[in-house]
């Protein structure tokens, strides 16, 4: 069975006021972890953490992204995309603000937990967003949403040093709540009067999307599957990489400044590809060697990170920020592999809830073989199978297809 998209009669002023939105959200998608991982050796010395719960931060974040991904799918089909997308906001501003007053390590692991269950939501919901609003614009706005998100998250570990030595940890972690209440405010504002367009219109207009629905037989797709695979390794990787990097270059005799400059240089990466991958992914008819060309690269920094870490530091670094592309080109997949809003949204909860799922192994591991080892050789030999798996799934993803009509047959 084959579905079409949903469509959607909105005025101009909706239309900007749902950009405006997404904006917001998408710069907030991650500052919340590049913004705070630069910023643990302080706050653990104030709050009393070693090293020993960084890893579990990183966990954190992808088992939370994990879950609500999930979450996010049953609530948008129960409230809607817009109104869910409020709820979102409005709950990962409480996590932020509560993470900054954290007395201790407690309440600073609750306060991560609340953030990231809003940001897990967003993370899902505003793929299919893109879809329903920006049909006629998919590849435009998906490169505009993915480049802001990767600008938040190269922005935030740049001055979140700087502002820590200033003002304290606490308001550099805290300031981001300032972006997410006013995406609130305004996802608040388009779900209130999209409802009361729908009463006015009556039911059956297209003024006003129905509830989405599923897919049958999505499970059973080899897409669906190495969707999952591809996306799982890319974030283990990226979430490893943004946990542990300031660590490693730490331990190799690093300034903790320049740490924090080096990750942000590893995002500023996929700030470009936002804008090139996307595109790139829709022109090509099987775009398999885009996640060929990444599987090397994230390959020569591995390396280059485990021999000589700090001599080749900016070239390693560069590799890995150009290596985690099959981010923007796997969430762009999930639009370009489906033939419908609830397509892309069931393609989207599945992809980030089971992908983020595995990939919470990762920083958590890390810490663990560091752990065990004192040093980053058993940790180094676990990434190079992880791109063994996504170079495997990314080359199956990668086949011309849809969702729809895989699962139909």
């Amino acid at each position: 069975m084959t579905t079409t998209p949903t469509p959607v009669s909105t005025t101009r002023r909706t239309t900007l006021l749902v950009l405006t939105a997404l904006i917001l959200t998408a710069v907030n998608l991650r500052t919340a972890v590049t913004g705070f991982s630069p910023l643990l050796e302080q706050i653990g010395g104030d709050l009393g953490f070693g090293t020993a719960l960084y890893g579990a931060f990183g966990t954190i974040v992808t088992a939370s992204f994990a879950v609500f991904g999930f979450v996010a799918s049953a609530a948008s089909r129960r409230l809607g995309l817009e109104m869910t997308l409020a709820v979102a906001t409005v709950v990962t501003t409480l996590g932020i603000g509560l993470r900054a007053l954290s007395p201790d390590p407690t309440v600073l692991v609750a306060s991560t937990i609340v953030a990231f269950a809003g940001v897990g939501t967003s993370n899902v919901l505003i793929v299919p967003i893109v879809k329903r609003y920006f049909a006629s614009r998919l590849k435009t706005v998906s490169s505009l949403y993915l480049a802001l998100l990767q600008f938040g998250q190269f922005v935030a570990p740049l001055i979140a040093v700087p502002i820590a030595l200033s003002a304290g940890w606490r308001f550099a972690i805290g300031m981001w709540a300032i972006l997410t209440a006013a995406a609130a405010v305004l996802w608040i504002g388009i779900a209130v009067s999209g409802r009361e367009r729908w009463r006015g219109a009556g039911a059956g207009a297209a003024s006003a999307p129905p509830p989405l629905g599923g897919v049958p037989g999505a499970w059973r797709t080899t897409l669906l599957w190495s969707m999952v695979l591809l996306f799982a390794m890319t974030a283990l990787n990226t979430y490893v990489v943004i946990t542990w990097l300031p660590t490693l270059l730490v331990e190799a005799g690093a300034d903790p400044a320049l740490a924090g400059t080096l990750l942000a240089f590893f995002s500023v990466f996929g700030f470009g590809a936002a804008f090139l991958v996307p595109p790139l992914t829709l022109h090509l008819r099987n775009p398999a060697v885009i996640v060929v060309v990444c599987v090397a690269l994230l390959a020569v920094g591995y390396t280059g990170l485990l021999v000589a870490p700090l001599e080749g530091a900016v070239i390693w670094v560069a590799a890995l920020g150009l290596g985690v592309s099959t981010f923007p080109m796997c969430l762009t997949l999930v639009n370009a592999r489906t033939r419908s809003t609830a397509g892309s949204s069931v393609l989207s909860s599945r992809t980030q809830g089971i992908g983020y799922a595995i990939a919470c192994v990762g920083p958590l591991l890390i810490g663990v073989l560091h752990g065990a080892q004192g040093g980053w050789s058993g940790s180094f030999v676990f990434l190079f199978v992880s791109l063994g798996i996504l170079l495997v799934a990314g080359i199956l993803a990668s086949r011309p297809r849809f969702l729809e009509d895989e699962a139909a047959r």
